[in-house]
Formats: structure tokens, sequence, C-alpha cells
């Protein structure tokens, strides 16, 4: 009855993980690289200033995509539930390679450290942006602060839905619904996001590197979490999970083939207000 019930959590959270933020990819969109989108400077005086942003849109066809989800996106959706559950199957032996057999409070799981390389390249990107006044560079930077925002805020509402307990906690991985906050890792979670849009967006030239680079801080990240007994390897699957699905979604909004994305300062009484709207086919 216990196993079962465990199995039936476990699904359940990856269910949710999931079902928020699967691909919203166009219908007749093909898969491959993202096409190039001219990223207008500035909004074209015909349209009305009182245009309101696109933000609320975004995130409604985030939280909606699965009634739009076609056979690609529940593909994805069971490969990733079939891997968390594979993951969760070796939480215990991959604790004890790192941490050893027995228990071990974890009084510092390197919060900060773990997350700096993430950090770099986000900084690093809009710094390039800014510094050579790149559209491309800027649609790329605003394609990873949407990716990090929507898994972080799914993230943070799993945590508290699963209560999972830490590894430095417990060690039984099955300690759901007790008031701990491991699954998924945010760290694993926010680190794919941003790096997938590195790895993802852009032109071909250096699609090696940047998939290289992209995907090798996820990885990179998670190990971290993992050696550092601050999560469960199923957490940082999930995470991974989580964070690529929600870069596709922020790209697939951005790169939609036919569609015009607007980044603007758009003047209003005693100041400005920044403005993004996305214009699908």
């Amino acid at each position: 009855m216990r196993s079962r019930r465990v199995l039936t959590t476990l699904l359940t959270a990856a269910s949710l993980t999931l079902c928020v933020s699967a691909r919203a990819q166009a219908p007749g969109d093909a898969a491959g690289p993202m096409p190039a989108v001219t990223v207008p400077a500035e909004m074209p005086a015909s349209e009305p200033q009182s245009s309101p942003p696109s933000v609320l849109g975004d995130v409604g066809g985030y939280f909606t995509a699965p009634l739009r989800w076609e056979r690609s996106e529940w593909a994805w959706f069971a490969g990733s539930i079939l891997a968390i559950g594979i993951a969760h199957r070796y939480d215990s032996q991959v604790r004890t390679h790192f941490v050893g057999p027995g228990p071990v409070s974890t009084t510092n799981t390197y919060d900060t450290q773990d997350a700096i390389p993430t950090a770099v390249v986000f900084g690093g990107t809009w710094a390039l942006a800014l510094l050579t006044q790149d559209r491309d560079g800027y649609r790329e930077g605003w394609a990873m602060v949407e990716a990090a925002a929507l898994s972080g805020v799914t993230g943070y509402a799993l945590k508290y839905a699963t209560g999972r307990q830490r590894p430095g906690d417990t060690t039984d991985p099955n300690e759901w619904f007790k008031g701990g906050d491991s699954f998924p890792s945010l760290h694993s979670t926010v680190s794919f996001a941003i790096g997938t849009v590195l790895a993802e967006s852009g032109n071909d030239d250096y699609r090696f590197l940047r998939r290289l680079l992209g995907y090798g801080i996820g990885v990179a990240t998670s190990y971290e979490r993992l050696r550092h007994n601050a999560h469960w390897l199923s957490d940082t699957v999930a995470g991974a999970a989580l964070g690529i699905s929600s870069a596709h979604f922020a790209m697939d909004r951005r790169y939609a083939s036919g569609g015009e994305s607007h980044l603007a300062l758009v003047p209003i009484e005693r100041g400005a207000m920044l403005t993004y709207r996305v214009s699908m086919p």
C-alpha cells in the first residue's frame, strides 16, 4: 500500500510539473533551429500606445498549454515521467555514492555557489546585448527572463505542494508531504531554462558551442546539487524537464514563424512604460 501511495504521489507531482510547462508549438511548426525574426526597436507609430503588454497572454498560454498538445508534446510528457520515475528508483543509490549510507545533516547546501554559473551566463547575455546593441541579444535575454520566471514560479509551487524532504533531512527518498522543499530542484530548473535558451536560440554559426555550454550548465549545476546533498536525483531530473520545456515555450512564443515581437519604451504622462507584445500568426 505504501509503495502504491508513493508511486501515485510521484506521478501526480511529475504530471503537475510537466502539464504546466509543455511546449505550446504552433500548428505546422517544424522541429529544428528557430527561424530568424527581426525585432523592431520601436513600436510603429500607427499602433495605439495603450495596447496592453503580452505578459498576461504568455502566462495564460503557459498554464493552458496542455489543451493544445499534439503527439510530440504527449511523447515528451510520457518520456519525462518515465525519466523521473527511473531517477526516483536510484535516488538512494546516488545519495549513498556522494555522502555515504548513513544520516548526513547538511547545514550548507551551497545555494549561492551553485547558482553562480547560471547567473554568469544570464548576466553575460544581457551585458553583450547592451554592449553591442544587438536586437537578437535582447530577444534572447528576454526569452531567458520569461523561461526562468515561469519555470521558477511553477517550481516553487510544486515544492510546497509536494513537501518532499531533502536528502540532508532524511535517508528515505519517499518522505513526501512532510513540509520539505526538495522537489523539484529550483537550481536545476532555472539553469536548464536559461541554458536551453542559450543552446537553441540565435543562428547556427556556433550551435555546437552554444549547446555544449547551455546544456553543460544545467548538467553541472544538477551534479553539484547532488554532490552537496541538497537534492535527490529525481529532483534534478524533474527540474531539467521543467526548465527545458519552459524554455521551449518561451522561444516558441518569441520566435514564432510569421509572428512579430515588439519590445519598446512607450512614453506616458510623467514617464515611460516598457512594453512587450507578440503577434501570433
